[in-house]
């Protein structure tokens, strides 16, 4: 084989991690430090906006430049925080007052718990009906639509 070649193949093969590393947008991510901040802009000499002291927080990555993601809040907030202060684990957020967190995927299962608004949970698997959701050291499911975190009818696992 040719040392060009060679060369072509090896920047390729450098080159797919990173771009294996992209993901479409939009998609979930969550805040992976302790605190984290929100800036106006893609770069640190944009304003800080916010800083969020909520590990686990689910944002929605609605944009991806350089080591810049555009993060959307739940209540339609946006900003650019650096990517290296997001995680890939999926999360969420109660919604719609007060919960239940039930024993199986389904209406008629029982009641393990109630989960106020504002809770964050790991998220395991959704159907796109049912979340399975972990909240300290208890783990239950809950309806995605009381839960933000997922798109509607969205299934992972």
């Amino acid at each position: 084989m040719a040392r060009s070649s060679r060369l072509a193949l090896l920047a390729l093969a450098l080159a797919a991690p990173a771009a294996a590393q992209e993901r479409a947008v939009p998609y979930w991510a969550s805040i992976a430090a302790g605190q984290a901040a929100m800036r106006a802009g893609p770069d640190r000499t944009y304003p800080v906006t916010w800083i969020y002291q909520r590990r686990d927080l689910p944002l929605r990555v609605v944009q991806v430049l350089g080591p810049w993601r555009r993060v959307q809040e739940q209540d339609g907030t946006t900003g650019w925080m650096l990517s290296m202060l997001l995680a890939a684990r999926r999360t969420g957020v109660v919604r719609g007052g007060l919960q239940p967190i039930r024993e199986a995927a389904s209406a008629d299962a029982r009641t393990l718990w109630q989960a106020e608004e504002g809770v964050v949970g790991r998220l395991g698997r959704c159907d796109g009906r049912w979340c399975r959701i972990q909240i300290g050291a208890r783990t239950g499911y809950i309806s995605e639509d009381a839960v933000w975190g997922t798109a509607p009818g969205e299934v992972f696992r």
